[in-house]
């Protein structure tokens, strides 16, 4: 099959690689119907996170179930599939607590940007959609296996109340699931912090009321200047930089609360600072599973259309330019299609 490997920085190859096999009871294989680049593979792609030999690469999946080990009892071949990123039995004290991500037996899906891929803890992973979806809701069901469930998440851990004021500090692709999950929850404003015209217009377009383009210290005041001098109830930070965290913490008013999802590279935090705030802090890897029946529902009944992130379509052999694009800053993010 064809597979996408990174050999290096800058260096994404699409290759031969031997097709993924049962190898426990409980997993599943799945032929990719769609797939796509993260945020977080920039990491790697950029050489912030070391790669010291190739490898697969890729989260990020929705397909058709092929094959699934004896242990599996609630997905079957034929079946659309969507999973989370990080796989989960979904029945530890963690998962039902609502942290599938925190799995007392979680594994990690890698390679996904690939045609066929195996998942493991099939059944606490995978949501069986009843039937083939039409293609105008692949887009919109395959952010929901990361960045539409991450965003989601932010939004929760940073307490998204109705009537409430949000702030969102990144206007990635997870920023802009962020601002849709806001406006879900019940955000009265949204105040999206972007310097791209292009993202500026898809955030309103997904229920931000206001746009902020300064950053750091400028950015905090024209959030505090917006809130008359408050801060905001909740702030989203979906970035994991230095600055992205503090004006965070910042732009929150005494009592609210920050949901962070980025990935943090670097990210220092001050007690002593953090503590004098009142500011609450919540985050870590989105426990996408939690969100997927919900998440599913809202898709098909035309709520969300999350799927608009994607500016950019390519097949699996373009890859490259996919990396390349999200890179340059060309595109929010690449779809691509085995």
């Amino acid at each position: 099959m064809r597979a996408t490997i990174i050999h290096g920085p800058g260096d994404i190859r699409v290759e031969n690689a031997p097709e993924p096999k049962i190898t426990a009871a409980t997993d599943a294989v799945i032929r990719t119907v769609a797939t796509c680049v993260c945020g977080s593979d920039l990491w790697s792609y950029r050489g912030i996170n070391p790669i010291t030999e190739p490898q697969p690469i890729g989260h990020e999946y929705v397909g058709i179930v092929e094959e699934v080990g004896n242990d599996v009892s609630t997905v079957r071949p034929g079946q659309f599939v969507i999973g989370s990123f990080i796989a989960s039995d979904n029945t530890c004290p963690n998962c039902r607590a609502g942290y599938q991500t925190n799995c007392l037996h979680r594994d990690f899906p890698n390679g996904c940007q690939a045609e066929y891929i195996r998942i493991p803890l099939a059944d606490g992973t995978l949501v069986a959609i009843p039937e083939q979806p039409g293609k105008e809701l692949i887009p919109s069901l395959l952010a929901l296996s990361d960045v539409m469930g991450t965003g989601w998440y932010a939004a929760k851990a940073a307490a998204v109340q109705p009537g409430s004021t949000a702030v969102v500090v990144g206007d990635g692709a997870v920023g802009l699931s962020g601002v849709i999950a806001a406006k879900e929850l019940g955000a009265e404003r949204i105040i999206a912090m972007s310097r791209h015209e292009s993202r500026q217009k898809l955030a309103l377009e997904f229920g931000a009321t206001d746009i902020v383009t300064e950053r750091g210290e400028e950015g905090i005041a024209r959030v505090r200047e917006l809130t008359n001098g408050v801060g905001a109830d909740s702030v989203l930070e979906c970035v994991g930089t230095q600055q992205s965290m503090q004006q965070a913490l910042q732009s929150t008013r005494p009592g609210g609360s920050v949901g962070f999802v980025g990935m943090p590279h670097d990210v220092q935090i001050d007690g002593q600072q953090l503590f004098f705030s009142h500011v609450g802090l919540r985050g870590g890897p989105a426990p996408v599973r939690a969100y997927l029946p919900d998440l599913i529902e809202r898709v098909f009944s035309g709520r969300i259309n999350p799927g608009k992130v994607f500016d950019l379509t390519l097949s699996l052999d373009e890859v490259a330019e996919g990396y390349k694009a999200m890179d340059e800053r060309r595109a929010v993010k690449a779809l691509l299609r085995p």
